[in-house]
């Protein structure tokens, strides 16, 4: 069976795109309506639309709800989410929250009232003043997936936050550095404080105290990232290694480096949250936390059909481990 995740590729546009077209949830430029329209008739692409499975007395339609953000942890989070509903016989309608809890509420509601089995949310920062009353009020299953809340009794699914991000820390302290910037995510994201959490837990395992002017606000942009990087290295005294919190503040922090004339690692050490398909290219070669985005998006969708089919099963929180990858921006050897 052919996926939306194989439609996209083939179109060269975003899965979220290809859900729009097919469910006619947002206009589409008639350009790239057209080349979706024809990967589908290429690929022999079907879909069941919904008012087909309303007619039939069931709806197999989930949906997923997240920033649609330039980012390549959420295109692979979104192609697991696809590939295990595709799996399931589930038809999956995409809606782009901007990371903004307003729109987040309106775009659940359109959800909603498309009458969907089940949500996959990402949710924004706000999220419990606005769209979770919503879900309460109707019983539909939801799972949040990546920002997890540890004080909602729901089904959650993401990464090892914390103990990565310490992890990659330990290992920057552990090879000398002891003023090492943080360039911080989205204040009210959980998995910008867990970060956080874990860059302050390995300064506390080192015994090392944590300036304050060290962590830099970065907004989870690459714009963010390269102001908070320019604003790390004017300080009176500058850090000697920076770890960005995620892949699009790791593009400003590079860009600011590059800008400022600045040699990575020679002048200054560099590690960062989320991999990159080509960060084994950069010369040096970045030494990142790699997400398991894939398989992060496909528990989701188990964890939702659990819940569909069992409404008072306990909530699971599920944490998937992540993978150090050791490359040369560290300062070291990959072999160490």
């Amino acid at each position: 069976m052919v996926t939306m995740t194989e439609v996209a590729r083939a179109a060269d546009v975003s899965v979220s795109t290809v859900s729009h077209v097919v469910n006619g949830t947002r206009l589409v430029a008639p350009r790239t309506r057209e080349r979706v329209l024809r990967a589908m008739r290429v690929l022999g692409y079907q879909h069941h639309p919904i008012a087909r499975s309303l007619s039939a007395g069931t709806n197999q339609t989930i949906g997923l709800a997240l920033t649609a953000a330039s980012n390549p942890y959420w295109v692979e989070l979104i192609q697991g989410i696809d590939g295990e509903a595709t799996r399931a016989g589930l038809n999956l309608i995409i809606v782009d929250t901007r990371d903004d809890a307003r729109h987040e509420s309106a775009a659940v509601a359109n959800l909603l009232a498309h009458h969907i089995e089940g949500l996959v949310i990402a949710p924004a920062d706000g999220w419990r003043d606005l769209t979770l009353p919503l879900l309460r009020d109707r019983p539909v299953p939801y799972v949040v997936v990546d920002r997890i809340d540890p004080e909602l009794r729901v089904d959650q699914v993401g990464v090892e936050n914390e103990a990565s991000t310490a992890a990659v820390v330990d290992h920057l302290i552990s090879v000398g550095h002891h003023r090492i910037g943080l360039v911080a995510g989205i204040p009210g994201l959980s998995t910008s404080a867990e970060r956080l959490r874990g860059y302050h837990l390995a300064h506390q395992r080192a015994d090392l105290p944590v300036d304050p002017a060290l962590i830099v606000d970065g907004s989870s942009t690459s714009e963010g990232g390269r102001k908070a990087t320019f604003a790390l290295l004017d300080l009176p005294d500058p850090p000697t290694a920076v770890f960005a919190a995620n892949n699009n503040m790791t593009i400003g922090t590079l860009a600011a480096l590059k800008a400022a004339g600045i040699k990575v690692p020679r002048d200054l050490a560099v590690a960062a949250f989320d991999d990159f398909a080509w960060a084994d290219l950069f010369s040096p070669g970045l030494t990142t936390v790699a997400q398991p985005s894939t398989a992060i998006g496909a528990r989701a969708v188990q964890l939702l059909l659990r819940r569909m089919h069992d409404p008072d099963a306990p909530p699971q929180t599920v944490r998937l481990p992540a993978e150090i990858m050791h490359r040369q921006s560290c300062g070291c050897s990959p072999k160490n």
